[in-house]
Formats: structure tokens, sequence, C-alpha cells
């Protein structure tokens, strides 16, 4: 079987007449049919060709083969964000009437799936902290259908035992959907730990420069093909030049997230010291919390890192204006490094209360630590928490 690297690289559409050594880019939104006949059996799915590019697209095709490669899936579907991969893959296999159990600690939007729009829809859902995963059979009822959750988690970058959930899902006939977005397939493959479905924003560092959105899930194929109907009908299909972009993205992203993680980890040990600096949490620190079932599930730490500053909400506004290496904003997985205060961004939706159980304090930084000499991001943070 080849390595990681290897299918990052290789794994190509077949080439057209022109014989082409780097993937073209497919700009077309549809395509031409010889004939009645073929146009009939191609719509009827006799035939497993392109028809529009709302449905597929050689680039799209390309993009998703790589990720289900890489996370060992046998297929998946893309999309034009990772909410929209988020959203889709619930809406499309949830019922009303259904009910979710999910990890408390997830991205401020799919909280807002699950607390403002599955509501209007009669599809409930049950909260687990994440060093409560012991509770969470207690959670489940007739009617629940999935078990979600992220890890790490964003922003407090706490993990979840995989294996665990897993033994959960299968125990209880549930549907396991993880969000891999912080791991990447790189360093950490839920479906060898018995996830269904495993969902990445391809915007972090998938594409690893700020450039593009997208969205992929990947998986079970009855579920996928659930998935994809549903994507048909509803529209949130992933761009042919976006996709051309996320696929090239990946031949890098082995080597993007060895100096990623180097980076991560060096900073990570430099803010345990810090005295401005306290709940320094990253998953391959051994001060970690949940450090051991890291060390089992990941290959490396990430590049995600969160800490808070001494002084709250005002000293965590401080810190944020006074960087001047480091980006201010709410993407992450770049390039470059970016800071970033949750409680008044990415999950500012959230009630007090809400930020709080999600493990969101005031004064709760994260840094999303780039391909900078890490020198120069160690004295920029150094410099902003004076």
């Amino acid at each position: 079987m080849e390595k990681f690297e290897t299918i990052a690289v290789r794994t190509q559409m077949e080439r057209s007449q022109h014989l082409e050594h780097s993937t073209p880019v497919y700009l077309t939104s549809s395509y031409v049919f010889e004939d009645a006949e073929d146009m009939r059996a191609s719509f009827s799915e006799e035939k497993d060709r392109n028809i529009y590019s709302r449905f597929t697209n050689p680039n799209t095709s390309e993009f998703v083969d790589k990720i289900a490669k890489m996370e060992g899936a046998e297929t998946g579907y893309a999309f034009a964000t990772g909410m929209a991969a988020v959203f889709s893959t619930l809406a499309a296999l949830l019922n009303s009437g259904d009910h979710v159990v999910s990890a408390r600690s997830v991205f401020g939007s799919t909280h807002g799936l699950f607390t403002k729009y599955f509501p209007k829809w009669n599809i409930s859902h049950s909260y687990f902290n994440v060093n409560e995963v012991d509770k969470i059979e207690s959670l489940i009822k007739p009617e629940t259908k999935i078990l979600f959750a992220e890890t790490p988690t964003n922003p407090g970058v706490d993990i979840l035992d995989l294996e665990r959930l897993g033994q959960i899902a299968k125990k209880h006939s549930l549907i396991l959907i993880i969000d891999n977005c912080f791991a990447t397939p790189y360093l950490q493959n839920p479906i060898k730990f018995g996830a269904d479905l495993v969902i990445h924003s391809a915007t972090k560092l998938i594409d690893g420069q700020g450039r593009v959105l997208g969205g992929v899930t990947v998986g079970n194929p009855e579920l996928i093909r659930e998935i994809y109907l549903f994507s048909r009908n509803t529209g949130p299909a992933l761009s042919p030049f976006n996709a051309w972009v996320l696929s090239k993205s990946l031949e890098t992203l082995a080597v993007r997230l060895d100096k990623h993680c180097e980076n991560a980890l060096k900073v990570a040990e430099f803010l345990e010291k810090e005295p401005n600096a306290e709940n320094v949490k990253y998953p391959f620190l051994k001060s970690h919390p949940q450090y051991e079932i890291a060390k089992k599930q990941m290959k490396l730490g990430g590049n995600i890192i969160s800490f808070e500053i001494k002084g709250g909400i005002e000293a965590g506004r401080k810190f944020i204006d006074s960087v001047k290496l480091c980006s201010r904003s709410a993407n992450l997985g770049d390039t470059r490094s970016i800071v970033t205060h949750p409680a008044s961004t990415t999950h500012s939706k959230l009630s007090e209360e809400d930020q709080l159980e999600a493990g969101i304090t005031p004064g709760l930084v994260r840094v999303s630590v780039g391909l900078e000499h890490v020198d120069d991001i160690i004295a920029d943070l150094k410099q902003a928490l004076k």
C-alpha cells in the first residue's frame, strides 16, 4: 500500500489527450452528451460520468479521492465550505424527531445548528462535556441517531478518546461523525477508531495558505450516498477552481504539518514558562489533561495552542492589539501565525454561560502557529504578553 505522501502527490485524475503532467482546472458548469440515449443513461445513473458540476466535476472528484484514501475511507463528497459539509452531512441523515448526542465543545456555527436551526425541524440534541465521556450513554435515547464530536476541539484544544466514542457508537448503533479539521488526515484517522464519517473544513490546514474555502465529508458509502443526494438537490458544491487549489495543497500537507507541529510544540513550551500565560493547552504537552489519549490517536500535536491571559477579557484584547508579527484573524491553519480571541469573535454568538460550559473563558486566546521561524513567533508573543 502506498504511503501517505505518495497518495498526496500521485493521486490524480486521468490525463487528457494533451498528456499534461499537472492536473488542469475544469472550469465548466456542464458536460455534453453523445446522443439522447447517452443522456438518459447518464441521468438514470446507469453510467458513471459527469453530468453537471453541482453534482460532480473532475477536480472535485480528484480532491475527494485524495482525502478518502488519506482517511482510509471508500468515498466522499466535497462542499463549498466546512460548515456546508457539517450542515449537509447532518441534515441529510437526520429526520424530524431524531436526536443527536454531541460534545459541548464544538465550533460556534455548529453549536448554532444544534441550538437555533435544527429545533425548527424538531431535531433535538444533548451535550456532554469533553471530560465526561462516561456520561454519554446516559444521554442516549431511543430516537438518538448520531454521536458527534470534534477532536482536538475548537478553541479549547481538548482531546476526546476516539476509540471510546467508537465503542459507544457501535454498542448503540449510532452514526459516529468526527470533525477532524484540527488534525487533518495526516495526524489522525478517526475511521480507524470506529467513525462512520469524517468531516473537514478544507479552508484550514488542508489549504494551508488562507486562500480558498472548502469542505469535505468522507466515510461509509451508504451514508455518503444520502449526503450526495441531499447535496445534489440543495447545491452546496465545491467550485472546481477551489478543488484544484485544495488538491494541489494536499501534495505538501505532510511536510507543512511536520513543521507546523514542530513550531507549535516549541511555542507551547515557551508559553508554559511565561508568567502572564496560564492553562496552556497543546495536545503533545505532557501537562495536557488528555496527553496520553492524544499520543495514542495522533501522529503529532497539530498547530493550535490555547492559553489564558491573566487579567481576563481586557488583558486578552490588549494582547491581541499588541502583536506585531502574528495576524489578527478568525482563520487558522495558515502559513502565517494567527491569534484569535474566541470570546469576542468565533464564539461571540454563544451566551457567557455557554462559552464557559465549552471551556471558553474571557481571557482565552487561540494561537494558530504558522511556518515563520519559530524564534520570531516566540519573540512576538513574548513582547505582546508583556
